[in-house]
């Protein structure tokens, strides 16, 4: 997919950490879409456990002051800045120094109703925040119909979530089956069974008309394929998506189309798309998932540890990186560790 520039709009310019787990004095910068690389506790869930905690209190009344306070020594402090119009709203998040999960929000606005108007429009956007890790032996189990409103975590309704927007969102329906079956020729489409109880069971038709494939016996690439297509083809997708484990269960060869369905989400007009753009927030290990982003380094984040410490780098603002780039693969350089984002020795 040839991704070319629009004008995205990502609602989250920058967080920054102090003391929250091993992040004790960190930054990172969103843009649109980022791809975080790095060792086991690194901060890469973190920042997304981080992010689910702001849609958590972002439900919940929240306290307005006029400059924001600085937590209690010890205490956890996550700082939130925004992407225009929202530049002038800034929400931090407070733990007391003997809490594990942050219980206070604070917001400061500009003052009236134009900022009240402002926060409840932000608020709004926060709390389509969502995060994922697929899970294929969910996505086996039939689901209740009813339950279709919107992907899970886990994507364990999937099957229920395709089977509705067949009726109510043909046309996201149709453009992902096609996708499907362009990626996957082997097969020719999908079909959904009713089954006791009001469940309904995903199943796949393979394309030499043998008997169809029921979703407990697909692969785990297959399931995590559609779980993916299901979010990139969403007729009212989240605001913010986190993916972990991005390259979860998918062939080297096929993480290029993982890549390309992201950047629908987050690049929708290069795909065509007239709708707001997501910001997209993935985590891999994979290096053949990350050499996909050579050319795109700004979209690319380190996160490192040293020692208890983490913290996070975006790959475009290291020194002499374009030179290191023209040289080799991006996922070599970075499993031989000569970006940084692996594990200590």
């Amino acid at each position: 997919m040839s991704r070319a520039k629009c004008n995205p709009r990502p609602v989250i310019a920058a967080i920054q950490f102090r003391n929250f787990k091993a992040l004790r004095t960190a930054a990172v910068k969103l843009e649109p879409f980022n791809l975080l690389v790095g060792p086991s506790g690194s901060g890469k869930t973190s920042l997304i456990q981080a992010l689910l905690r702001l849609r958590a209190l972002a439900g919940l009344p929240a306290e307005h002051v006029a400059g924001l306070p600085a937590s209690a020594a010890g205490g956890a402090q996550i700082t939130f800045h925004f992407r225009p119009p929202y530049q002038d709203l800034h929400v931090v998040l407070h733990c007391a120094a003997d809490e594990i999960v942050c219980n206070r929000l604070a917001v400061d606005h500009p003052p009236g109703l134009e900022g009240e108007r402002l926060w409840g429009e932000l608020r709004t956007r926060l709390l389509g925040i969502r995060a994922f890790l697929f899970d294929h032996y969910a996505m086996g189990v039939p689901p209740r119909a009813a339950e279709n409103k919107e992907l899970n975590s886990n994507a364990g309704n999937l099957a229920a979530v395709l089977a509705a927007w067949r009726t109510s969102a043909p046309a996201a329906y149709d453009r992902l089956e096609e996708d499907f079956r362009r990626i996957m020729p082997e097969f020719a489409g999908l079909d959904f069974r009713a089954l006791a109880g009001e469940h309904v069971e995903l199943v796949v038709r393979p394309a030499d008309g043998s008997l169809p494939l029921s979703a407990d016996i697909l692969s785990q690439g297959t399931l995590h394929l559609l779980a993916i297509l299901a979010l990139a083809y969403a007729p009212q997708p989240p605001t913010i998506v986190c993916l972990e484990e991005a390259d979860r269960g998918t062939h080297p060869r096929m993480l290029r189309e993982v890549r390309d369905a992201l950047y629908r989400l987050s690049h929708p007009a290069a795909s065509g798309e007239e709708r707001a753009p997501v910001q997209v927030i993935a985590t891999t290990h994979s290096p053949y998932l990350l050499d996909l982003y050579k050319e795109h380094p700004d979209e690319v984040v380190l996160a490192h540890k040293r020692g208890s410490q983490a913290g996070f780098t975006r790959l475009s603002e290291l020194p002499d990186v374009g030179e290191l780039l023209k040289e080799a693969h991006l996922g070599d350089l970075w499993y031989s560790g000569l970006l940084g984002g692996v594990p200590e020795e």
